[in-house]
């Protein structure tokens, strides 16, 4: 276990951590679990001879996301916490308790090449569906000037987490996610002010996120923990 202010993460299976958790201890989880679809990622190139941004650790993702999260992953996940927003949920939307409005699009401005143009959250809110884009391009990001070091071939952008925080958490909320990956998540969290908790399976990525988040919690902090940031939306349905 690693413990540093208000953000702990544990290397560990996701299952162990979610039973071993009270019954809607968490205000909210964010999670981006395997999809099922085969992607090992790590430098590899696809079609049309695009390639994937080059990664520091080069090995698939524990598992190697051969099959969607199982039956029971979701039943635990929905008992542990009062809202959530799954990603991926696209590839495995039969289990997904109900039917939701309140779907999040990333649009990744990624161009001309043979990967998806967006990728798809289910959330358990009632709100309008909603859109965040940020440049996600190989190793073309939109905010060049901070531009993020890739270390895990599924990486998502800690904009994209912190315009998840801003507008579907509260301040005081518990903040879970049971698939760390890259630590993107934990950094938001930890520059917002929540109190976060997440699981992280394979020890590479585990050590890899710790001494990520470690050396952006070095760095001077510039604005107060608690400033929330003030994402454009873009309602995409009423």
């Amino acid at each position: 276990m690693h413990l540093v202010g208000n953000s702990v993460a544990y290397q560990m299976d996701c299952m162990e951590g979610l039973k071993q958790t009270p019954d809607k201890f968490y205000e909210l989880c964010i999670c981006d679990p395997p999809y099922g679809i085969g992607f090992a990622g790590f430098d590899k190139h696809y079609g049309g001879g695009k390639a994937l941004a080059k990664t520091t650790l080069h090995k698939p993702f524990f598992g190697g996301d051969k099959e969607a999260a199982p039956v029971e992953y979701f039943r635990q996940l929905f008992r542990v916490s009062k809202n959530q927003i799954i990603w991926g949920a696209n590839h495995f939307i039969s289990r997904m308790p109900f039917d939701s409005p309140a779907w999040i699009v990333w649009d990744k401005d990624n161009g001309d090449n043979p990967f998806a143009d967006c990728e798809l959250a289910w959330t358990s809110f009632k709100s309008a569906a909603r859109m965040f884009q940020f440049k996600w391009q190989g190793m073309l990001q939109a905010d060049m000037k901070n531009k993020e070091l890739r270390i895990h071939p599924t990486q998502k952008p800690v904009a994209l987490y912190k315009w998840l925080l801003t507008n579907y958490a509260k301040p005081g909320d518990r903040i879970l996610d049971t698939h760390l990956g890259s630590g993107s998540h934990r950094i938001a969290a930890y520059d917002m002010g929540f109190d976060f908790w997440a699981w992280e399976n394979d020890p590479d990525y585990f050590a890899g996120q710790q001494k990520r988040f470690e050396a952006h919690i070095s760095k001077p902090v510039l604005f107060a923990p608690e400033e929330m940031y003030n994402f454009e939306q873009t309602k995409l349905f009423d």
